[in-house]
C-alpha cells in the first residue's frame, strides 16, 4: 500500500495532504500526526485501516514536512485546525456519506479534539493517541523562563524499540531543533481552549497511552480527560509503553484494538 500527496491552498499557504486511497471505502480516517514529525511516519498505520476498509487522509501541518511553514513552529493552532478540516472536507466531497474517524496522535490529539469541537456533528467517531490535551507540565513550564533551553525531543522518549528513535533522528522531514516559545505558548493556550469547551458528549471515543509516556504524561492526560470524557469514551493504558504507541514494541496490538473499536463503532 502506498501513498499520494497532493496540496491544498491553507490558511497561510501550501498544506501538503497524503493520501491513502480506497475506491470505495467503508469508511474515512481522517489523521492528525505530531509535534515536528510528519505524515509519511504513518505508512504502517494507514496500511492496516486500509486493508481494514477505509481510505486515509493526513495534512503535513503547516511548519511541518513538506508544507510550507516555519519547521516546527506552531504558533496558530485554529490555522492548523483550519487547514485539517479543508483536507476533511476534500475527502468527503469524494466519498459522500461515507463515515468520518478523526484520528489525532500526541500534538494531533489536539487538533483532532479542537476539530470535533469546532466541527460538531461531523466525524463519527474519534481516537486519541498519546493526545497532550492535558498539556506537559514539565514542558509547558519552560514558557516561563527568560530563555528557553535547546532540548530537542528526545528520540528514546518514542518507543521500547530503539529503532524507531534511530529511524526518527535520521528522518530529514522531521523537525530536530528545539523547541519554539510560540509553540510552547500554543500548546499551553490549546489546552485551555479545550478545557473550556465542550466534552466529547455522545461521540464514540477511544483513548489509547502509553503508561509510561514522558511526552504526554498520564496524570496529565487523566487530568484533562475527568473534564472530557463523554458518554462514549473507551479507554485503555498500555502497561511499560512509551509515547508513540502506534510505534511501540506490541504495536500490532494497538492497531488491532483501534479496528476493533472503528468496527464495533460503526456496525462493521
Amino acid at each position: 500500500m502506498t501513498s499520494t500527496t497532493s496540496e491544498l491552498d491553507g490558511t497561510r499557504g501550501r498544506v501538503t495532504v497524503r493520501t491513502w486511497a480506497n475506491d470505495d471505502p467503508a469508511y474515512l480516517v481522517a489523521l492528525a500526526h505530531g509535534l515536528g514529525e510528519h505524515t509519511g511516519r504513518y505508512e504502517h498505520v494507514a496500511a492496516h485501516l486500509v486493508a481494514n476498509g477505509a481510505e486515509v487522509i493526513a495534512p503535513d501541518h503547516w511548519g511541518h514536512g513538506r508544507s510550507e511553514g516555519e519547521p516546527g513552529n506552531v504558533d496558530d493552532m485554529d490555522s492548523i485546525v483550519e487547514d485539517f478540516a479543508t483536507a476533511v472536507d476534500q475527502a468527503q466531497e469524494r466519498h459522500v456519506g461515507v463515515p468520518l474517524v478523526v484520528l489525532g496522535h500526541s500534538l494531533g490529539g489536539i487538533v483532532a479534539t479542537r476539530y470535533v469541537q469546532t466541527h460538531p456533528g461531523r466525524a463519527d467517531a474519534l481516537v486519541l493517541s498519546g493526545p497532550v490535551i492535558g498539556g506537559n507540565d514539565l514542558l509547558l513550564s519552560l514558557a516561563d523562563l527568560e530563555e528557553i533551553p535547546d532540548i530537542p525531543i528526545d528520540p528514546t522518549f518514542l518507543s521500547r524499540d530503539p529503532a524507531v528513535g534511530e529511524a526518527y533522528a535520521a528522518d530529514p522531514l522531521v523537525y530536530h531543533g528545539p523547541l519554539h516559545r510560540a509553540t510552547i505558548e500554543t500548546i499551553k493556550a490549546s489546552v485551555a481552549t479545550i478545557a473550556a469547551g465542550d466534552d466529547f458528549g455522545d461521540l464514540p471515543t477511544l483513548w489509547l497511552h502509553g503508561e509510561l509516556d514522558p511526552l504526554a504524561p498520564l496524570a496529565e492526560a487523566n487530568r484533562a480527560f475527568e473534564h472530557m470524557a463523554g458518554s462514549a469514551l473507551m479507554a485503555k493504558v498500555y502497561p511499560g509503553a512509551m509515547h508513540e504507541i502506534f510505534n511501540e514494541t506490541n504495536q500490532a496490538e494497538v492497531l488491532t484494538d483501534v479496528t476493533a473499536f472503528i468496527g464495533e463503532t460503526l456496525g462493521r
